[in-house]
């Protein structure tokens, strides 16, 4: 079933997305987007304990669902084993230590380096903040909409309390604009009961979000944008940012930048909130003040993340709806994507997380121009578009990491960015 309904999603993508036809009647691939960064352009400094290093994990199989037979959240479609050995695999390959304890212990210790607490490692009573993609959820109900993974974000929690050492009770999985949906609360809370799960409606077990205002003063007038912070974001010591690897209309990409969005007061329909400043000049290539650079440098947003994680274990060439695919390039081939894309370098980590969505969606209509806050965020001080981007009053003088295109998605070669595949079986 799930062979049958890939061809006939390849089918549909080939006729609206893949191909275009010429006006002696002949079809032909569409060109790639439109860039401001061209390939093995690299602009910026890496960051991590290996700067600029993305971990891509590559599971075949962790992902199953076939595409029609009830919701993917279901386990007979997620196989949880593989889901904990590519988060584990995740962190030591980025690290580059042996276990993933020793992995954890790098990444607190480095985190807490660069912070000016000393090389020093997680202390009981230190709060953890998982942030969540549950932009399609609205009630605890789960649905066929694409979200956070029950299965990545249970490994994820499996694997900072049994091989990081943290307590149950110091981790918080949250979603504070959306709600977080059954198959994940009653996955994590039966193995970990005190985990605090908060969301924006509350109830159900979940802890109603509130929020700290006007904790976000933007570096150009940025009209109704919000300005709230959720409480359990400002409050926690380190931040995990769980995005997913999917397209969006307007931005192109919805990867780790604009998952910050959902730390913000925005309401729970997305359509009473301000968008301004987050999608680029498509057509033109203007280049122009990106709110996601504000977010990114934040203190409190991306100046307190510990790890980013992309989760591709389905993808999706849609930001709403039940996941699309399949996916074509290798390694994938027809497949889904079953992947994870980790790093401690958010620049970096939306840098490669473009690139496979454009080398699978070349011609998805808000592509062109996507890598436009990588650009400024990644030539701070000296943003291109001229906007002097600020937090606490102070010009922001360092690149927020490193960008950079690889040269084609056959090679997947970078010159800086340190794109580190392993496969699990």
């Amino acid at each position: 079933m799930l062979k049958r309904i890939f061809l006939l999603s390849a089918v549909l993508l080939t006729t609206l997305c893949t191909t275009a036809q010429t006006s002696d009647g002949t079809r032909q691939k569409p060109r790639h987007p439109r860039q401001f960064v061209a390939p093995n352009v690299p602009i910026g400094e890496g960051r991590g304990i290996h700067p600029g290093r993305v971990a891509w994990i590559h599971a075949p199989g962790v992902a199953s669902w076939d595409g029609e037979t009830g919701l993917w959240v279901e386990d007979r479609w997620n196989d949880q084993t593989k889901a904990d050995a590519m988060v584990r695999a995740a962190v030591t390959t980025l690290t580059g230590r042996k276990n993933a304890g020793k992995a954890w212990k790098a990444l607190f210790a480095d985190f807490n380096k660069t912070h000016g607490r000393g090389p020093r490692g997680y202390r009981r009573g230190e709060k953890i903040a998982i942030k969540l993609n549950m932009n399609n959820a609205t009630s605890h109900c789960d649905t066929i909409e694409l979200n956070s993974s029950p299965f990545v974000t249970l490994a994820l929690v499996r694997s900072l309390v049994n091989d990081g050492g943290v307590a149950q009770e110091d981790i918080i999985v949250c979603e504070p604009s959306r709600a977080i949906t059954d198959s994940i609360y009653n996955k994590v809370k039966r193995e970990f009961p005190a985990v605090v799960m908060i969301d924006n409606i509350g109830g159900d077990g979940r802890v109603k979000c509130d929020y700290y205002k006007d904790q976000i003063v933007y570096s150009a007038d940025n009209g109704r944008m919000a300005r709230g912070l959720a409480r359990c974001i400002v409050d926690a010591d380190y931040l995990i940012n769980s995005a997913l690897l999917k397209l969006h209309n307007g931005p192109g990409v919805t990867l780790t930048a604009k998952n910050w969005y959902g730390a913000t007061d925005i309401a729970l329909r997305w359509r009473q909130n301000a968008h301004n400043n987050i999608s680029q000049d498509k057509r033109h290539g203007r280049p122009g003040y990106k709110t996601f650079v504000d977010w990114m440098a934040h203190k409190d947003m991306g100046g307190k993340c510990l790890l980013y994680l992309i989760d591709g274990t389905y993808g999706s060439s849609g930001v709403n709806g039940a996941p699309k695919g399949p996916w074509r390039t290798p390694p994938f081939d027809g497949g889904w994507c079953c992947s994870l894309i980790v790093s401690q370098d958010g620049v970096a980590c939306d840098a490669v997380a473009m690139d496979m969505l454009i080398a699978e969606w070349p011609g998805y209509g808000s592509l062109n121009y996507c890598d436009e806050y990588l650009r400024e965020a990644a030539s701070l001080p000296d943003a291109p578009s001229g906007t002097t981007y600020r937090q606490d009053g102070k010009p922001v003088e360092r690149p927020l990491g490193l960008m950079e295109h690889w040269n084609n998605a056959q090679e997947r070669k970078y010159t800086k960015i340190d794109l580190v595949y392993k496969k699990v079986d």
